[in-house]
């Protein structure tokens, strides 16, 4: 390798990409970012920004998610404000009794892994969300959920990240292997950048990248959409979703499903979604799932049945079959590591990514079990 080459090329700019970016250059390694568009220009940029313990179940997810929590709030501290963290905490709301009971159980199992979460009766939820409907039988705060801007959040990770180079426009047509057929680095149509160790960063098109070294990843895209309305008084304390948002977060199927998920913003909007399909790159605009993201929001905020949507906007959840992200290295391909399939809690897994992936390339004890979201899972006959 030339004297002044990384020790590690990460290809997306993108969230997950910027924050092993940021863990590994504080781990001591010199690090260069390709990516094929702008920061955040992929899922990122997409995203609300969500930082979620409250949609997982006890289990690995939960466990990265928990450490990713505690690690936002330290950046928060250490990045400057544009990245726009907000501690606002999460209700989860159910319609009816038997919904009560079933959260009440999914809670007990996070209880026991470390979240905070504490029912709230019907009377209850009107005094933290004055604007709920009057009907809901109770539901969940979880003191843990945040939000972050997602795109600064990126960005002020890749300036914050000691001596890091960003390679912005540039696609990797190309990774460059030895004779052995381990990792020597990447080649865009720039530049050769000569790496023993390279990190699959791309997101929703992780699976494309893997295909570069001859290794299969299932990847795949799950589009989903948000509504902005017009600017408004602070009429949503907290990120506000309906129980059935769980079931479709776990959920594998192709089909349009939807159930809503309201927050206000600092700058006054209100976010609404969230949809989830698996239609390919499917760009369309579809009015059905936009049909019922507006009908499902104001039957939890009846206020926002008069409030104008501004704007629409979609994008591309990474999904993984079993619902963990791939993170570590490929044994099929020395130099190897993927960090993608987080579908939509790349945001807030992101920190927690960033330090197992900087635990996994330097040697060192990592923060959580790093086996349940081991690449090699998808090893078997892919090559």
């Amino acid at each position: 390798m030339p004297r002044h080459s990384p020790d590690l090329v990460i290809i997306g700019a993108g969230v997950v990409g910027a924050a092993c970016a940021y863990y590994a250059a504080r781990a001591g390694l010199r690090v260069a970012v390709v990516d094929r568009g702008p920061v955040a220009g992929g899922t990122t940029g997409a995203g609300e920004g969500n930082l979620l313990v409250s949609d997982k179940e006890a289990g690995p997810e939960l466990e990265l998610a928990l450490l990713s929590a505690r690690l936002w709030r330290e950046l928060a501290l250490d990045l400057p404000r544009e990245i726009e963290y907000e501690a606002k905490g999460g209700l989860v709301v159910a319609a009816d009794e038997a919904t009560v009971k079933a959260l009440r159980g999914f809670a007990d199992g996070q209880r026991a892994a470390g979240v905070d979460a504490v029912e709230v009766g019907p009377g209850e939820l009107r005094e933290l969300e004055p604007h709920l409907a009057p009907d809901l039988a109770g539901g969940f705060l979880y003191p843990q959920d945040a939000q972050v801007q997602p795109a600064q959040a990126a960005a002020r990770l890749l300036a914050a990240a000691p001596g890091v180079e960003v390679h912005l426009g540039e696609e990797v047509t190309e990774l460059l292997l030895g004779p052995a057929g381990g990792i020597r680095g990447v080649r865009t149509a720039r530049r050769d950048l000569l790496a023993p160790a390279v990190l699959n960063a791309a997101g929703t098109w992780g699976g494309a990248v893997a295909a570069l070294a001859g290794v299969g990843l299932p990847v795949l895209p799950r589009r989903g959409f948000v509504l902005v309305t017009e600017p408004l008084p602070r009429v949503v304390r907290h990120k506000v979703y309906a129980a059935d948002y769980i079931a479709d977060v776990a959920s594998g199927s192709a089909s349009l499903q939807s159930s809503a998920v309201v927050e206000g913003t600092p700058a006054g909007p209100v976010l609404i979604g969230a949809t989830r399909e698996r239609v390919g790159f499917d760009r369309s605009l579809s009015t059905e799932a936009l049909r019922r993201l507006a009908a499902q929001a104001a039957a939890l905020f009846p206020v926002l049945a008069d409030v104008r949507v501004l704007r629409t906007y979609h994008g591309f959840r990474p999904y993984l079959p079993d619902h963990l992200p791939a993170i570590g290295p490929d044994p099929r391909v020395p130099g190897l590591f993927h960090a993608c399939g987080h579908e939509g809690a790349g945001i807030g897994l992101a920190p927690g990514t960033g330090v197992l992936i900087a635990a996994a390339l330097t040697s060192t004890t990592p923060a959580v079990d790093p086996g349940p979201f081991a690449p090699a899972r998808f090893a078997e006959g892919s090559r």
